[in-house]
C-alpha cells in the first residue's frame, strides 16, 4: 500500500516535470551546468550594479558580496551554486583568498561549525580548482 503524496510533494513533482519539459537537460542540471549558466560578472559591472556608483558614499561591491557570503552561511550553505558563484564574484572583485576564508571563519561563530566546514569545502573548490590531469 502506498502513501499518497502530500500537496507539497505534488507541487514539487509538477515543477520538476515542467522544468524538464522546458529544457530536457534540466534533470541533470548540477554543478558544472549550473555554474556555466551563470557567468561571473566583470568587476566594473558588479561595481555599477552592486557598488556605490548609484548610491554615492554607500557600500561598495566587495562589502556587499562579503555580506552575501555571510548571509549564505547563515542559511547553512544550502545552495551550493549560489555559494560558488559568490566566491567567483568575490575573486573578480579582487577580494583576497585570505579575506574570503577569514569571513567564512568569522561567520562560523554565528552560523556554526557545520556551515563553516561546508563553506570552506565549497570555497576551496573554487579558489584552488583541480587541474585537468588531476581529474
Amino acid at each position: 500500500m502506498s502513501t499518497p503524496a502530500s500537496p507539497f510533494e505534488d507541487m514539487m513533482r509538477a515543477s520538476e516535470d515542467m522544468a524538464k519539459a522546458m529544457q530536457q537537460s534540466f534533470g541533470a542540471f548540477g554543478a558544472p551546468q549550473g555554474d556555466a549558466a551563470w557567468p561571473t560578472m566583470s568587476k566594473d559591472w558588479m561595481e555599477f550594479l552592486f557598488g556605490n556608483a548609484i548610491n554615492t558614499g554607500g557600500l561598495d561591491a566587495k562589502t556587499k558580496l562579503l555580506l552575501t557570503l555571510a548571509g549564505l552561511m547563515m542559511q547553512g550553505v544550502s545552495n551550493d551554486m549560489a555559494f560558488r558563484q559568490t566566491i567567483r564574484h568575490l575573486k573578480e572583485a579582487e577580494v583576497s583568498d585570505q579575506e574570503i576564508t577569514e569571513t567564512i571563519a568569522f561567520m562560523s561563530v554565528f552560523a556554526g561549525m557545520p556551515a563553516m566546514s561546508r563553506a570552506m569545502t565549497l570555497a576551496g573548490a573554487v579558489l584552488t580548482p583541480k587541474k585537468e590531469e588531476d581529474q
